[in-house]
């Protein structure tokens, strides 16, 4: 995407846009083809929502909320053999999550099998629907291809009472699955395939999550779907582009069915982002491979899996609101994204400090069995959130690679001789290193210069380098799980024994925070035995994926 990224706004309420799906909208209200605008979300209840379906949520939810209108949640829950009541649970709370709220309007198709089943009666009545026999691969076969027509199957003109008769019968459970099913008489010769007599009903002898074995016949999706639209007054319905060429069929059963309002469908650009996976039968095969931990693993693009790894519900709210509606397919840089998680997470997550490859620091001019609590800034773009105390004392731990016993040029951490800044402490001075029988560096020996206290000289002189730390007297142990852009099948680097602040221990399970110099990191619901701390890697400070070496 060439736009710039667009600076976030802390308000969350509604924001009026000017993508051409709004225009209409306008146009509607204005000309008073609708008196009120009632959208609808309408997800499919066999797997979790991803990052993509929160575009959609934004969408319908924002244009009922710009125009004082409604948004429905309902599930269109026409396929019980894939699904299931875990998945009706997330999708709820997905979308509270994201901060919307649908109120009294939560629906679901299988609500309406009732009179679907009827309207599928009188379609058999008037002659536009036929009970076919033939199977799935003579179906395909009869079908044509976009370049062909298709075929009229045997069974189309079977008469009015012989298509009640069967189709009576498939609902009584008299036929196996896949012995029959019932299809719309439109036209087999049309250029749109979706129009060349597509099926009404199948036979499913599958228990289903809300209406258990009530029924062993299921609407398929383009039939319930416009016929759920018309039954709670949607008079925008909002969809993907790949439902453009069902647009037709759409219509076609709001023409030929008595429904009791007539709504429209509008398509619009789905959301692609460079390397994710968004394609709901690779991530339900992930997770049922056992390639993922679960469907919130934080590797997953899900919403449930951006939450765990500590993504703020605001920054896909904006970044949702930034990249716009259009009718062209487009894929956005995951780039883009992070920007304006990290803008969010900057002004909001407070700075905590964590160790993660600890390399001891002993500073021996420090007086033994002392120790000190340091004021710490939890925020410095939020002054309002105050400070903290940490603990400091003789015996430090710091980042391994904050150290080089010969230092490259332009390297300015600590180093024999060098002297460095610790982070709201002092200032110090590497004066030895301890090795152990390999040769590598296990300890260093430094002194500190009291009147630095804070973290600033007396007399003005300037360091190049501040670095964090943790007190080994005070510092809790952690696993920290360094997810990254590798790839979703890609295990994260785990560390096992990091180093944490105290206050890193009070960290509510879900919120993030910024460990300093280090990037964003979120408290994690795993526990490893008792008082065990986990935090995920939410994401960096700064895009590094086209610096890395």
């Amino acid at each position: 995407m060439n736009t710039a990224p667009t600076a976030i706004s802390d308000d969350d309420g509604p924001k009026t846009g000017h993508d051409f799906i709004r225009e209409i909208v306008r146009r509607d209200l204005g000309e008073g083809r609708v008196k009120s605008v009632v959208t609808r979300f309408p997800p499919e209840p066999n797997g979790y929502l991803h990052i993509g379906h929160a575009k959609s949520i934004c969408l319908n939810f924002g244009i009922a909320g710009e125009f004082g209108g409604r948004c429905h949640l309902r599930f269109d829950d026409t396929n019980p053999s894939k699904e299931e009541q875990e998945y009706i649970d997330a999708i709820k709370a997905d979308v509270r999550w994201l901060g919307f709220d649908w109120g009294e309007h939560l629906y679901y198709a299988s609500d309406y099998f009732e009179q679907i089943y009827e309207w599928a009666e009188q379609l058999i009545n008037t002659g536009n629907a036929y009970v076919d026999d033939l199977s799935a691969d003579e179906m395909r076969e009869y079908r044509g291809t976009l370049t062909e027509p298709g075929r009229e199957s045997p069974f189309r003109n079977r008469s009015v009472e012989q298509n009640l008769d069967l189709f009576r019968s498939m609902r009584a459970g008299e036929f196996p699955d896949g012995h029959c099913v019932l299809r719309a008489k439109v036209d087999m010769a049309s250029g749109n395939i979706n129009l060349r007599d597509p099926t009404l009903y199948r036979i499913q002898h599958a228990a289903h999550p809300r209406t258990g074995t009530a029924w062993c016949i299921y609407p398929t999706y383009d039939f319930a779907h416009g016929q759920s639209d018309a039954i709670e007054g949607i008079t925008h319905s909002i969809c993907t582009l790949e439902f453009e060429d069902h647009r037709p069929l759409y219509d076609w059963f709001i023409e030929n069915l008595p429904v009791p309002s007539r709504p429209h469908q509008y398509e619009f650009a789905r959301l692609n982002l460079t390397d994710v996976v968004l394609s709901k039968r690779k991530l339900i095969e992930l997770v049922t491979g056992g390639t993922v931990t679960g469907w919130d693993d934080p590797r997953m693009p899900t919403i449930s899996g951006l939450r765990r790894r500590g993504i703020p519900a605001t920054a896909i709210r904006a970044f949702c609101e930034a990249i716009g509606v259009s009718k062209a397919n487009s894929i956005v840089e995951m780039s883009y994204f992070d920007h304006f998680v990290r803008e969010h997470l900057n002004a909001h997550a407070q700075r905590r400090m964590a160790v993660l490859k600890p390399l001891k620091l002993v500073i021996e001019n420090y007086p033994e069995g002392t120790s000190e609590e340091l004021d710490a800034v939890n925020n410095p773009a939020d002054p309002d959130t105050g400070t903290r105390k940490v603990p400091f004392g003789r015996e430090l731990y710091v980042e391994q690679e904050d150290f080089m016993e010969v230092p490259v040029k332009g390297f300015f951490r600590l180093s024999p001789g060098k002297e460095v800044r610790l982070r709201y402490a002092y200032f110090v001075t590497c004066t030895s290193v301890v090795k152990d029988a390999q040769g590598n560096v296990i300890e260093l020996r430094c002194t500190y210069d009291p009147q630095t206290r804070g973290g600033d000289s007396l007399d003005g002189r300037k360091v190049k380098a501040t670095l964090h730390w943790a007190s080994a007297a005070h510092a809790h142990r952690a696993e920290v799980r360094l997810y990254d852009y590798a790839g979703i099948e890609a295990e994260p680097e785990i560390v096992t024994d990091a180093l944490i602040e105290p206050a890193l221990s009070q960290t509510p399970v879900g919120e993030c925070v910024q460990f300093e110099r280090l990037g964003y990191f979120c408290r994690d619901n795993d526990t490893n035995g008792a008082g065990s701390l986990v935090f995920n890697r939410t994401i960096g400070l700064r895009d590094t994926a086209k610096t890395k070496a």
